[in-house]
């Protein structure tokens, strides 16, 4: 995923001398073919994050077109004022990447760890959130992003989780796009990032799931879902970020929100507390109750249908 993002963004480099790279001091060796081939267009703003967003902003408005990279900590968190007020609120066509949403980088404790930006974007107006599951879908989401035309903020969890799509989806940015078809009713997975894969491996241990992946979470389908929440029984939500303000509570609000019989929505993220250790990124998510074992036992209890 990581390969197809580096591509993406040289080959529009490349292209358009007005695409420029901003980084805070992060993600050299991902970028070696970018320094090489564009370093005019390279820009190191060192650990100032905030000042970072402030001249992508003013670049944007001189007619650049500015991608801005750090890890998910850093962007958006510690720069969600920059984001709000010097480029949303102006509508400016910046990219924000995110690396290592989630808790990625497990082993540097929670202020590495990523668990709320979503929560922390989704009230923006006007800014565009996406979170792509594989390199396929990072293609997606960059073919969109980099056309640049408003604010895009695009979350890369853990890269190597495997993949989930044959080619590069076609869908309208918004829509939830078909991963595993299901042979029943009953339940449906709704995932996102890097527990799309999770959900495919959750879903056949329960009797052949539907699953589908959700990389665009602002703008989103909502008549889509809602034609879904009334096909099935149960939605199966899984995001590798906080349950408070997630892919959980979006699809919670607009399911409660729409009329007629609809599915029961089953959240399943990290509860509303930090890492209590540090580690590997496979111990973190069993802390969490995230690894395939812990949500396999607890979609069990909830899902009693599911086991026959």
């Amino acid at each position: 995923m990581r390969s197809a993002f580096s591509k993406a963004i040289v080959d529009a480099a490349t292209a358009d001398p007005k695409v420029l790279l901003l980084t805070g001091d992060h993600g050299y060796a991902l970028f070696d073919e970018f320094r090489q081939r564009c370093p005019a267009q390279f820009i190191n703003a060192g650990i100032a994050e905030q000042n970072m967003v402030g001249v992508a902003a003013g670049l944007a408005k001189a007619g650049f077109k500015p991608i801005v990279y750090g890890l998910s900590a850093f962007v958006p968190v510690r720069v969600l004022e920059q984001i709000k007020m010097d480029v949303c609120y102006e509508n400016l066509p910046v990219v924000f990447i995110g690396d290592g949403a989630g808790v990625v980088y497990s082993s540097l404790g929670s202020s590495h760890q990523s668990t709320e930006d979503i929560a922390m974007l989704r009230p923006l107006p006007n800014i565009t959130i996406l979170s792509p599951s594989d390199a396929y879908e990072m293609a997606y989401a960059l073919q969109h992003a980099l056309q640049f035309k408003e604010p895009v903020y695009v979350r890369i969890g853990k890269s190597d989780v495997g993949g989930v799509h044959k080619a590069v989806p076609t869908a309208p940015i918004g829509d939830l796009l078909p991963v595993a078809a299901g042979s029943g009713n009953s339940t449906a997975f709704i995932a996102t990032g890097s527990m799309v894969n999770t959900a495919v491996i959750l879903a056949k241990q329960l009797g052949d799931c539907a699953v589908w992946s959700m990389p665009a979470i602002k703008p989103f389908n909502t008549a889509q879902l809602l034609e879904l929440a009334a096909q099935v029984d149960n939605l199966v939500v899984l995001e590798e970020h906080s349950i408070c303000g997630g892919i959980g509570g979006l699809v919670s609000e607009l399911v409660a929100a729409g009329s007629g019989d609809r599915a029961r929505v089953i959240r399943h993220g990290m509860q509303d507390r930090f890492s209590e250790k540090c580690g590997s990124y496979s111990y973190l998510m069993r802390e969490h109750g995230l690894d395939n074992a812990s949500l396999l036992s607890k979609l069990k209890e909830v899902l009693p249908a599911e086991k026959n």
